[in-house]
């Protein structure tokens, strides 16, 4: 998974991957064997896109279909191949309908296995939930992310939903202006960002970054807490609320933070002056010069 803000380069490195830009400099591996010079028929990759760009002519079963055909696969095993995929992502009550009779979320699913059924050793997906509502976004996730388990190849999936990157992936990178800032497990990403940049993009909200005596310290808005007695003392500026959680934005003298608390509890007012309290063994601090975490 590679999650990064509008504009980081996401699509581009999709792009460059599939062969249709070209890299300025480096290589490409995929098991073993260097893609940069072959043309993009010759790659095995198969890129999703946010828009399904399926054939709007076709049946689902058609559109399901051609990549076989164009192997020229035997029709027996075309017919098998095609119920088998669209079993497995649940569209199989559909194959005999267009593309505009499908919902967003079977579309999608629509794509992802016409894609599969190319054959590709690299499945590319572009934001294939980008524009699906929140409610159909999170079953098609689960969808695809147990699709994914079964999938016998690589897969590489771009997002800018933070919540979609640490429900889905396996391996997470971070790019940010076109380069990779941080690369590992989902949690450890979000538990010790590599540095202040990713610290203050990853996460919904993200890390809180505040002034310490001699380092930047961070510390998420889940472990943070009101506390009576607490040293530190803030002044609430807004309350959010999420339905089960509220969003606490308030001023400390050492910057800006937000406290993520649950809502079935007393709620601080807007105005109000209140103790922060916060875990210390969650605290991350980064050095204040090069903004690099500190072990």
């Amino acid at each position: 998974m590679i999650l990064g803000p509008s504009g980081a380069g996401k699509t581009t490195l999709l792009r460059v991957i599939a062969g249709l830009e070209h890299e300025d400099s480096g290589t490409m591996l995929l098991d073993g064997a260097d893609l940069t010079a072959l043309a993009p028929s010759r790659r095995r990759v198969a890129l999703v896109f946010q828009e399904d760009a399926l054939f709007p002519q076709m049946t689902i079963y058609e559109n399901l279909a051609f990549p076989l055909r164009v192997r020229r696969t035997p029709r027996e095993a075309i017919d098998n191949r095609v119920r088998e995929v669209a079993s497995a992502l649940a569209i199989e009550t559909h194959l005999r309908e267009r593309p505009a009779r499908l919902s967003g979320g079977e579309r999608q699913r629509a794509a992802l296995a016409r894609a599969v059924l190319s054959d590709p050793r690299l499945l590319l997906l572009d934001e294939p939930l980008a524009h699906l509502d929140p409610q159909l976004r999170s079953r098609v996730r689960d969808e695809f992310a147990l699709f994914r388990t079964s999938f016998p190849g690589a897969a590489i999936h771009v997002t800018h939903d933070h919540i979609e990157a640490l429900a889905i992936a396996d391996r997470l990178a971070i790019m940010i202006d076109g380069r990779i800032a941080q690369y590992g497990e989902p949690q450890d990403v979000y538990d010790s960002p590599v540095d202040v940049q990713v610290a203050r993009f990853f996460g919904s909200p993200p890390m809180n970054v505040i002034d310490g005596d001699m380092h930047l310290l961070g510390i998420r808005p889940e472990n943070i807490d009101v506390d009576a007695n607490a040293a530190l003392r803030a002044r609430v500026i807004s309350v959010e609320s999420t339905g089960a959680d509220r969003f606490v934005r308030a001023v400390t003298p050492r910057g800006e933070i937000v406290l993520r608390l649950s809502a079935s509890r007393t709620q601080p007012a807007v105005g109000e002056e209140i103790g922060i309290g916060f875990d210390r063994t969650r605290v991350r601090r980064f050095d204040r010069s090069t903004g690099k975490l500190l072990t």
